[in-house]
């Protein structure tokens, strides 16, 4: 199984990154990590978009990928905006849905949508990222 590490960049602005095992209970970590790099940051008014964005983006990496771990990524990409982002090793690109009132999924890449300042998925050889982005407030 692989042991979850973190990291801080070591140029440009600060960011950290995690390895997580591709289950479900890796969301409790992956938010963790979202908490504390934004309260350092001093953004604890994104911490609870991000925390919930992060628990959407890992439940779907979960369910769609096909390796045992998935990456989970929070990043200061300007003083006032973060982004946070999880890498998977499927290929199959997320797509938004309008479920019914009756599906018990299917919202969580709505409600991203809803949080996020933008969003979007970088496609890799090897498979894709999806991430989010929020800002802060002055």
């Amino acid at each position: 199984m692989p042991q979850p590490t973190t990291r801080a960049r070591e140029t440009g602005h600060p960011g950290y990154s995690e390895t997580l095992p591709r289950r479900g209970e890796s969301a409790a970590g992956a938010r963790r990590l979202v908490r504390i790099a934004l309260t350092a940051w001093g953004l604890d008014t994104l911490v609870d978009d991000a925390t919930l964005i992060v628990s959407e983006l890992v439940a779907n990496a979960v369910r769609h990928s096909r390796r045992e771990a998935i990456r989970m990524m929070v990043e200061r990409t300007a003083p006032r905006t973060v982004r946070v982002a999880v890498a998977d090793f499927s290929r199959t690109l997320p797509e938004p849905r309008t479920p019914k009132n009756d599906d018990e999924d299917g919202r969580g890449l709505v409600l991203v949508a809803s949080l996020a300042t933008n969003w979007g998925t970088d496609e890799r050889r090897w498979g894709k990222v999806v991430w989010a982005e929020l800002e802060g407030h002055e």
